[in-house]
């Protein structure tokens, strides 16, 4: 596929896509590498900008260069930020309750803390990702897992025989510690994503390297 034709497969695609105004948006392709360029009006817009991309035929990598410019009566205070980051966490009942903390600067959310399970990791910063006046997340939390997996390089393995998702043949898992690092060749972002989730969600990783080439 020439690069003109994978730039429009990516510009229809975000056209396409309803939770993204692309008016704003650049599009280059190179290789197979796609930058993305220009801004939106949210933080939420520009994951889903960059989510929708993942899953266009063709991509290889994309470099991330969209900026968040809120028009001036979507703008808030830091601290009311963090304190609606907070509130919404705290709503979250997949999020242990203390464990999580909140800083914000100029827009950028931090967060900090330790839980036991990548998902509540995740399920914190999806909480606050969508609030009014972010401009970025920098997702800090540690997992530290309160239970100790002796067999996790099994337990993905099994994991990814279950799913109808992946070639469980083209991937190699290795561990080291609580540590995984995922490699081989896969078909597609979305069968790239299924393996690294199917790590994830195995008990006492704390850790994945996602090493598998796409196409």
């Amino acid at each position: 596929m020439s690069d003109a034709d994978l730039r429009e497969r990516v510009q229809r695609a975000l056209t396409f896509e309803p939770s993204v105004d692309e008016l704003h948006i650049g599009v280059v392709a190179e290789n197979g590498i796609v930058t993305l360029t220009g801004h939106v009006s949210s933080y939420a817009q520009k994951l889903a900008a960059e989510e929708t991309v993942q899953r266009v035929r063709g991509v290889r990598g994309i470099a991330q260069e969209i900026e968040v410019r809120m028009a001036a009566d979507k703008q808030q205070a830091d601290d009311q930020i963090a304190a609606r980051a907070l509130s919404i966490i705290s709503w979250d009942s997949t999020i242990p309750d203390g464990k999580v903390q909140v800083a914000v600067h100029k827009g950028w959310v931090t967060l900090n803390g330790k839980v036991d399970w990548f998902y509540q990791r995740e399920a914190a910063a999806a909480a606050v990702h969508k609030l009014s006046g972010v401009t970025g997340i920098s997702n800090l939390i540690e997992v530290t897992p309160a239970i100790h997996a002796g067999d996790i390089k099994q337990k993905i393995e099994e994991a990814l025989l279950r799913s109808a998702l992946i070639e469980a043949n083209r991937v190699e898992v290795s561990v080291h510690g609580h540590k995984v690092v995922l490699s081989g060749r896969v078909n597609s972002w979305i069968e790239r994503g299924a393996a690294e989730r199917a790590a994830w969600a195995v008990p006492g990783v704390v850790e994945v390297q996602d090493k598998l080439a796409v196409g």
